[in-house]
């Protein structure tokens, strides 16, 4: 079996707004986010588990939709590391086979969603 990966970054802002006021992500502030996409398999007639294009396809559009963004406009829920690894896998498995998003909210900090 194997895993393929490919790495992404996008710029955003946001804010935890249910978190105390004395929290510091409560205020608006940026992260440089970073996520690795993984799809696992075994490879097919082309020899590829799959093409690095294909993962660049499915994700592509999602970063034109953040990158740049203040996330809280963007979506209805908290916009934590966690959901948002979360709606990256469900979006994202829209169009191909992933197993699973590594997030990193920092490049010290980071959550893994396997669906």
């Amino acid at each position: 079996m194997f895993t393929v990966t490919k790495d992404f970054r996008f710029e955003a802002a946001h804010h935890l707004d249910h978190l105390p006021t004395t929290h510091k992500c409560h205020r608006l502030h940026g992260h440089s986010y970073k996520f690795t996409v993984e799809v696992t398999g075994e490879p097919d007639e082309r020899g590829f588990v799959i093409d690095y294009a294909e993962i660049a396809d499915a994700v592509n559009p999602l970063i034109a939709k953040l990158d740049h963004y203040n996330l809280n406009d963007l979506f209805s829920f908290h916009t934590t590391a966690e959901n948002l690894a979360r709606w990256l896998y469900h979006e994202i498995s829209l169009s191909i086979p992933v197993s699973r998003i590594v997030f990193y909210e920092t490049s010290t900090t980071s959550v893994i969603y396997e669906g």
